[in-house]
Parts: structure tokens; sequence; C-alpha cells
């Protein structure tokens, strides 16, 4: 069954808001439409259980069930144990919390692994690591593909990695990587594999277990939720990691790595994003199947979707003689999520033109600040960033490649 683009766009007060209409969205990557099923939650968190919760008093007790609702039925998509997702403010301080457990757990001498495709959370904070005496190695892009190759990554894993951080897919390149293999070469060589999702999460929430990775974040409001971040940790690699919460929690393996609790409502408002994905599967012919396969069979409508919206971007950028198109040619082999530069160009003059014309598009270096370095690229110029998600129309991307020929003629 195809995607009921009709249905879908029905579900997101956005596409009714009178002050977006004629607007086309391509900067998702940065941000996606909140579902309406999100902004219900957070109305009614705010009007009716805006109290500290897990109290005995009735809005107290509703405000705890709510978000403890919302963690597990997240977490079950995610085919994880409730105990093993965590929401945090954001992925950047997720990941800053769990470079500084890290401080105190390695050794000096062990060896960390970062690459420099990344947003610079999944690096920055590891790399930093290097000040307390740990070694910091890079797995570098190749210059003329922007792409991370397995035989690179190969020739850093000695017995003293303990540590390697890559991105599932890049919010810059787009590749999407083949993580269940890079996790079990990771864990062949006696290391843990903490993966950024972010820029992969909107298009499918992925099956973690399935994956075998032993950390893996994201962030809601890029799939269509609040302001949070989400971040799974393997119980074994809790266990095993220093607490960073307060003392008095360090038996609390959901408490240990949150040491800023963030907004209750934004947690509760998490059931909106499940409402969402659950309308969808049942739109879609899934309902009662066990949620891995709702889950499995929502991921496959997305891509369904959006990778024959895909090419004929990808082409028409390939083909003009001006563009640099950053990362693979075939859309079957990325997400929809495209950088260009343009020669003569400022990538700034490109996207207030697009503006003129009501498209959204990103400009700068996204915080793959690293990976635009490394391809010779100006990161404060950065490049021009196109990318949609599902809710995205044929009509749309018309659109976009239609207003791209000509202000680039």
């Amino acid at each position: 069954m195809p995607l009921d683009l009709e249905f879908v766009r029905s579900q997101f007060p956005a596409f009714r808001e009178p002050s977006l209409a004629g607007f086309a969205h391509f900067e998702n990557a940065g941000g996606s439409y909140a579902c309406g099923q999100v902004i219900g939650w957070l109305d009614r968190y705010y009007r009716q259980t805006k109290v500290q919760p897990y109290y005995a008093f009735a809005a107290s007790a509703l405000a705890g069930e709510q978000m403890d609702r919302a963690k597990a039925r997240m977490a079950d998509w995610l085919n994880v144990g409730a105990d093993e997702l965590h929401f945090g403010p954001s992925t950047s301080q997720n990941t800053y919390v769990l470079a500084q457990a890290l401080r105190r757990h390695l050794k000096p001498g062990d060896e960390i692994v970062v690459t420099n495709q990344e947003h610079e959370a999944n690096v920055g904070s590891y790399a930093r690591l290097a000040a307390e005496g740990f070694t910091v190695r890079e797995w570098k892009v190749n210059r003329e593909t922007a792409e991370l190759e397995r035989r690179d990554l190969e020739a850093l894993l000695g017995p003293r990695t303990k540590l390697v951080a890559f991105t599932h897919c890049s919010n810059l390149v787009g590749s999407i990587h083949a993580v269940r293999e890079l996790t079990d070469l990771v864990h062949r060589a006696g290391a843990w594999a903490f993966v950024d999702g972010v820029a992969f999460a909107p298009h499918g929430l992925p099956d973690l277990a399935q994956l075998g990775v032993d950390a893996y974040c994201f962030s809601l409001y890029k799939v269509y939720g609040p302001h949070l971040g989400a971040m799974f940790l393997r119980r074994e690699v809790n266990a095993a990691l220093p607490n960073q919460g307060h003392f008095f929690n360090d038996a609390l393996p959901e408490k240990r790595f949150t040491p800023a609790g963030p907004d209750h409502a934004q947690i509760a408002a998490v059931n909106g994003v499940m409402d969402y994905l659950d309308a969808l599967a049942d739109r879609h012919g899934l309902t009662g199947r066990p949620v891995q396969e709702r889950a499995a069979g929502v991921r496959d409508l997305f891509r369904a979707h959006e990778t024959p919206l895909l090419q004929p971007l990808l082409d028409f950028l390939v083909a003009h003689p001006k563009v640099r198109l950053i990362g693979r040619t075939r859309a079957a082999e990325r997400a929809p999520t495209v950088s260009i530069t343009i020669d003569g160009r400022r990538p700034a003059d490109i996207g207030a033109a697009l503006a003129r014309e009501r498209i959204g598009v990103g400009v700068g270096n996204f915080y793959a600040y690293r990976v635009l370095q490394a391809l010779g690229i100006d990161p404060d110029d950065g490049a021009v960033r196109l990318s949609f998600v599902h809710y995205t129309s044929k009509d749309e991307v018309d659109r976009l490649i239609r207003e791209l020929d000509r202000c680039l003629s």
C-alpha cells in the first residue's frame, strides 16, 4: 500500500496554517513540523497536569503515568527496554553526559575513534577527552566521495580501542551507513559503538536491537515531536559507566545519565509522536500486528515514498554544470538530505533567493564543520541543504527543482 499522503498531511497543523500557505519546507533536517497529536498532548499537559509528577494526588499521578507511558511506547518501537531509554534536553547534551562518564571510566592510553563526517555533537565531546590522556583517532572521509570507508576504520581499531562513535546517517552528506556491519566490527575489536541517529530517525524509528548498538541518540524535534533528545543506553553499558546524576540515584538506571531533568510536558508529549506513528500504521493495514512489524511497516512506507521523490532532485543536481553535489547520486543509498555548493554563488544568496519564492532551505555548516573542511569547503560559507521527509509532496519537489533551475541560470 503506498503512503496515503493526504492522510499524512492532515495530521500536521502546519499544512492548514494560513501563515504557511504556499510555503515549501525543505529544511526538515534542522527540524520537522510537529504533528497535531504532539501539540494536543502539550496543550493538555500544561492545562491539566502542570505539576510535579509522581505524587499521590490525581494531577501529579496522571502526569507521571503519562511520562512513563511515553517512554514505554517509544521503547517498544525501538525494540529496547524502557529502562534503556532516556530523555534529555538535546542530543548534544546527552552525548556530553556520556563523554563525562567515559572520562572517569577509561584509562590513560585507551583509544577512542571518532569520524569527521559527523555533526559536532557526536565528535567534540569525545575528542576533548584527548586532554585527559586518552588517545583520539579520526576515521576520515574519502576527500573525493565524502564517504567513510570500512577499511579505514579497520586500520584504526586495535587492542586499546574502547569506543567508536559514528553516525547512522550524515546530516550533510546524507549517506546511510550499514550500522550492524560496523557495530559487529567494533565489537570484535572489544569496543563499544555509540551511534548518532539524528539524521536517520525522522525517516523511520530503527530497530535498535537489530542494529546491535551500545548507545544511540536522536532528536525528537526532528521526529515530529518536542525539543528533546532521546538516548538509548544498553543496560550493560549503563551499569559499567559511572553515575552522572545525583549520588542517591546511583541505583536507579533511568536517572544515572539525566543529571538535569528535562521538561515533563515534553516527555508526556512523546505520546503524541507515538499516537501519530500508530495512526499511520493503522491507516496502512498494520492494525493488530506486533509492534516491530508496525515499526518496520512505517519505515518501509517512509522509504518507499521518499526515494522516488529524491531521485529526480539528485538527477537535476548532478546534471547541472554549476552544482557540486556532496555524496551519493543514487537515492536508494542515502536519505533525502542533500547538500550542494554552487560555482560562483554564495550559499546564503541561494537560500535568500529561494526564500523569496517561499521555499525554505538550510544554509551553513550544520555543525558538520569537520567534513566541510575535509572537502575543501569553507565552513563559514557552508553549503545549501535541501532536506525533506515523508510528508513532502511530489509537487513540492518539482517546484524546488524549477526554482533552483531558475535561480542558478
